[in-house]
This record gives C-alpha cells, structure tokens and sequence, in this order.
C-alpha cells in the first residue's frame, strides 16, 4: 500500500512507522509535543506514543542536544528536532565536541544512535535566523553524517535510514518544499541508503550536481534549455556527507561539464568539494571550467531580498547555455 503525501507527511510517517517498530525511540524538542512541531512534522505523535516518547524541551539547543547525547550513549534512540537550522548554533558545541566524536573518543566502545532534525533553507519569508543554508559547517566535522532529502519519498527512506544508522546523523529538511508537492510512498517502513546520490534525469551535455529545494529549479532550468537542444544530467547528492563522489565524477566523464548548484553561500560552500574531487578524478575529460550557482556571500536576507538570493532556474539556465558554448 502507498499514500500519496508531501515531504512534512512523509517525515511524520517515518518517525511513526519507526516509533511502532523500536519503543527505544524518544522524539522532543521545542513544541514538538502538544503543537507537534513548527510545521507540523510531528503532529499526532504524543497523542499515539504518550508524553513519556514525545515531549516538548525547555528553548535551549545546546541541553536538547547534550540530553540526546546522554539518551544514545544510555541506549535509547533519540530524534530531536532543532526548529529551524539557524538555531543550531548555539548547539554547536555539543555536536562538534560531544556527538561526532564519541565513537573515537570510546574507541568505538560507544556510538550515538541519534538524529537531529532541522528545517533548512530560505524561501518562506521568515525572520533572521530561520533560513540558513550552513550545511557546510556540519559536512566538515568528521564523524557526522548530514542528510539533505528532495522528495517525500526519500526523505521517508532516509529518516528511516538515519534512525536506523548507529552513529549521528543531521536530517536537514528544505522546508520550501515541505508541502510544494506529493508523491506516491509506501505505507510501510524502508530505507535508502546514506551516502548514494540519485540521477534525476539523464542527459550527455552538462551533469548538474544539487540537493534539497534547489532540486526542482534545477529541472526547471532544464526543462528551459532543452527547448534549445541542451539535454543536462542531473544529479540530486541527498547525503552532503558522506558523499557519493563515484556517481558525480562518472557523469562528468561522460559530459565533460559540470555545475554544482545550492543554495548555501558560494565561498567554502560544498560547491568547493565538488569541483575539487571533479579536477581531482575527472580532469582529463572537462570541456570547460566547472563552475557552480550558489547563494551570494552575505547573511541571508529578510523577505524581500530573498528571491534575488535563492538561484532562479533562470540563473541556473543561462549558466547551462554558457558552459555549453564555453
């Protein structure tokens, strides 16, 4: 049996169907309980699994983070849920000296079964410090997987796969796409595997490598310049880290162009990863420079500055047809 759902759905279903599976598993976080959630991603949770595995924490990242760490070492399975990526800051500490690191620390005599979820990324008009795109501040801490789904279906499969996982995972949810579509998606508990990207669509002119929300304007730009004869493969990483390299370098072989596209900041952005490992193991076959359509290096603006920031798929096509006549 399959429901046809949207991404916040899909969440709530995996943290159900998991729940149902594994009475190890807790869920809190700031209103996360009584509210079920900011977004609603947890709603009907408390209701069906009590207070005592669903409950709302005091407004304090950095103690819902470090109670977590206690919980997994203890042997229970928390998912936490940080309401917004920008207020992971303050939690920093804890996930950089306490969760990537107990297992060297333990010399794998402890793990850390645990996820931490936060809505990520711009583009719902909201306030400073709710549409961060710093996914690169957490691929770069050893230890820590980082997640960033794209549709309903994988980001059940992945969240059931994160829970699942036995060391820590950040579960970064593009919240602009939260409810933009549905898709069909089994009933029932699956994963998909952490750390292997997905070929979107495929093509023999340029490889596209993006994830989260940017995912779809990717296909709208290429649905763009496909009326002019341009046929792009594109590729949608879902794991930031660890991440799947052989599947991005093998389609630049085969083009021989590539573009990085996200929504992050383009200085020291995973866009910089990318194209390292794409001269490192693919350089002989570029037809031209690999290039990237990110985010500007300035904080993330308010409301009204935010459709000049997030790359448009008008932006993104006018790079395609560039690098194409490069």
């Amino acid at each position: 049996m399959a429901n046809v759902i949207n991404i916040v759905q899909a969440v709530n279903q995996a943290l159900e169907n998991e729940m149902e599976n594994d009475p190890t598993i807790v869920v809190y976080g700031e209103d996360v309980g009584l509210e079920g959630g900011v977004f609603r991603a947890t709603a009907g949770l408390q209701k069906k699994f009590g207070k005592d595995r669903v409950f709302d924490s005091p407004l304090a990242e950095s103690a819902i983070v470090g109670t977590a760490v206690g919980m997994a070492i203890n042997g229970l399975k928390p998912v936490v849920e940080l309401q917004f990526m920008g207020f992971s800051y303050p939690a920093f500490n804890q996930i950089i000296s306490h969760v990537a690191r107990m297992r060297n620390r333990s010399r794998g005599r402890y793990t850390l079964p645990m996820v931490i979820r936060a809505p990520y990324g711009g583009g719902i008009r909201a306030l400073e410090h709710h549409s961060e795109s710093t996914e690169a501040l957490y691929a770069h801490i050893p230890g820590l997987k980082v997640i960033i789904p794209s549709t309903p279906y994988d980001a059940k499969g992945l969240l059931i796969a994160a829970i699942r996982d036995p060391d820590p995972v950040l579960f970064l949810e593009p919240k602009r796409i939260y409810r933009a579509f549905k898709q069909e998606v089994p009933e029932n508990a699956y994963e998909l595997p952490i750390g292997k990207a997905k070929i979107v669509e495929e093509g023999e002119d340029v490889t596209i490598i993006t994830w989260g929300a940017m995912v779809r304007d990717v296909q709208k730009a290429s649905q763009m310049v496909k009326e002019k004869g341009i046929h792009p493969e594109i590729i949608d990483l879902r794991t930031i880290s660890p991440m799947d390299r052989e599947t991005f370098v093998e389609s630049v072989k085969k083009t021989g162009r590539a573009i990085v596209v996200h929504e992050a900041p383009k200085s020291f952005g995973p866009g910089a990863e990318v194209i390292s490992v794409i001269n490192e193991k693919a350089f002989l076959y570029l037809e031209a420079p690999p290039t990237r359509v990110t985010g500007f290096d300035t904080t993330f603006p308010l409301p009204r500055g935010e459709k000049h920031y997030i790359p448009s798929p008008e932006r993104i096509a006018k790079t395609i047809e560039d690098l194409v006549k490069y």
